[in-house]
């Protein structure tokens, strides 16, 4: 394993949130290019997409201090998401997000690793409020987002008119 980031090492009681490792491309890339998630979504992309994504990805943590956890099931050892802290240039704010790969979803993973990734942000960043930027059809993770205690007014986020903008109080 090669640690590509700074990124800290933070467990739960089933997961270790790590920073992303190049071996984790191929799941990555599975992801982008062929999750039914993303296919519903009309989101996905080609393997060269995948990639960029990806070293965007590691790219945050050495530019902004944060970014995606690689989301790891303690018992298997195998990659089933990430979750974490991003902004590109254009955002306003910082966004929780979190996208689980195939077979990972309906199980808690993400609700559990962003409860982990949120107190990290608090604790470590000092961050008070994050957000995150919810396709209106997305009901799966409008539910997450509910489970972890955001709310959402309707308004639609600047860089991505199809989305909510959901508010996460960092208590």
């Amino acid at each position: 394993m090669q640690d590509l980031t700074t990124a800290p090492v933070l467990t739960t009681a089933r997961l270790i949130l790590r920073g992303p490792d190049r071996a984790d491309l191929p799941a990555f890339t599975r992801f982008m290019t062929s999750a039914p998630s993303m296919v519903a979504q009309g989101e996905t992309g080609t393997p060269q997409q995948a990639w960029f994504g990806f070293m965007a990805g590691v790219g945050h943590w050495h530019w902004h201090g944060f970014g995606f956890f690689m989301v790891v099931e303690q018992k298997t050892g195998q990659p089933v998401g990430r979750v974490g802290l991003i902004k590109h240039s254009d955002w306003p704010e910082i966004e929780l997000a979190w996208h689980l790969f195939e077979g990972a979803e309906g199980k808690g993973y993400a609700t559990e690793a962003a409860v982990a990734v949120k107190s990290w942000a608090r604790e470590n960043l000092g961050l008070t409020q994050l957000f995150s930027y919810i396709d209106c059809d997305n009901t799966k993770s409008q539910a997450v987002a509910k489970r972890l205690g955001a709310q959402t007014d309707g308004t639609r986020a600047p860089h991505e008119p199809e989305a909510e903008i959901w508010v996460h109080a960092m208590e």
